[in-house]
């Protein structure tokens, strides 16, 4: 029988890359989501007869169960996940359908994780955070991690040019992360971070070079902690290409009123700005994206030091990647962990290296 896969907002950037991933390694039939017949035109012409659209919004409770339950394979794709609740892992669960998501705040991802023992119960397998950070790159962090007797420091630092190949959405999500402090695991207990704060200068393969990162809210932040309990120490940092968008970032989060910023319009002005100039330099920058792992630890007595790197040319097909290769292995049988999982803990580095190997996407290892 033919694998049928259910991809909430397939029609945004995101979605659309994970689709067609899907499309392109799977026979599987595809159905992505929007809330508007004019959003779905076209689907069949840019990705194939294999993919198909339907008209659904997440708040037809009745429309959306009925549509998981005809399905094999739900992945959420429908961002920002700040305003989501889990009731879509929720209607999977009842309907026993394993499920994917690509989310990326930690009010969404703790949701998610209360339902890991529902999920184990229904025999569901279900994987949160799955895309390029976090997603691609909290497998790099598996990876180092087991190169070490004891673990003991990790730092994750992303580098995204201009818009990255996404949407508005993840406008949205990068001004929203701006919003609160957050916890952070340093040096064995959680302290409170400022968002976009402490600069830190980088070093990221070419092109991207010696690039500066600040401290933001991930998923990772506290997921991380949780599945390497060794770990003293977990460092998220993210920064963008033309620098002077790390500027106007460390702005939104320190310079304006707190107030406005927490305001939906406010959110939604800012995004539509960006997005507009990215639109921009993305002529110049590129849409790629870059990650570094790198892990400290103890090897045969000595502290040492085990550097991951990626680079991709775009942020979104790099997305596409982590979610797709992930979905194939669930409906090739290869990936059966029941329960609901940050990827880190449900995806196995032999797994994580396949995957990485289908799709052509070559990371570069080095001890430091």
């Amino acid at each position: 029988m033919t694998d049928r896969v259910l991809i909430l907002g397939g029609r945004g950037r995101i979605g659309s890359s994970v689709a067609q991933d899907l499309a392109t390694h799977t026979q599987s039939e595809i159905t992505i989501t929007g809330r508007s017949p004019e959003i779905g035109r076209g689907v069949s012409f840019c990705m194939g007869e294999q993919v198909k659209f339907l008209v659904l919004d997440l708040a037809e409770i009745g429309r959306l169960q009925e549509a998981i339950a005809n399905s094999n394979l739900v992945i959420h794709c429908a961002g920002p996940f700040h305003y989501r609740d889990a009731n879509v892992l929720k209607l999977c669960i009842e309907e026993g359908v394993n499920y994917l998501d690509v989310s990326d705040h930690r009010s969404y991802t703790s949701k998610a994780l209360n339902y890991r023992e529902q999920a184990a119960a229904a025999g569901v397998t279900a994987i949160v955070n799955t895309g390029i950070f976090p997603g691609i790159s909290n497998s790099m962090v598996r990876q180092g991690v087991e190169q070490f007797d004891q673990p003991e420091k990790i730092h994750l630092s992303y580098l995204v040019s201009g818009s990255g190949g996404a949407g508005v959405t993840v406008m949205r999500t990068t001004f929203l992360g701006l919003q609160h402090p957050f916890p952070a695991w340093i040096d064995q207990k959680w302290q409170t971070v400022k968002p976009y704060s402490k600069r830190e200068i980088v070093e990221f393969p070419p092109p991207y070079g010696r690039s500066g990162v600040y401290w933001f809210d991930m998923p990772e932040t506290f997921t991380l902690p949780h599945a390497f309990p060794s770990v003293k120490t977990v460092v998220t940092k993210f920064g963008s290409i033309p620098d002077f968008y790390n500027h106007l970032t460390w702005m939104a989060a320190h310079v304006f009123p707190k107030p406005l910023m927490q305001r939906r319009a406010m959110i939604e002005f800012l995004s539509y700005v960006s997005h507009f100039m990215t639109d921009v330099t993305n002529r110049f920058s590129g849409i790629g994206v870059a990650v570094r792992s790198e892990v400290t630890g103890q090897k045969n007595g000595e502290t040492a030091v085990y550097c991951s790197t990626l680079i991709h040319e775009n942020t979104a097909v790099a997305s596409g990647c982590g979610t797709g290769s992930i979905a194939q292995l669930l409906l090739e049988g290869k990936l059966n962990k029941p329960g609901v999982w940050p990827v880190e803990e449900a995806l196995s580095t032999d797994l994580f290296e396949y995957a990485m190997q289908s799709r052509k996407i070559k990371i570069h290892h080095h001890w430091l």
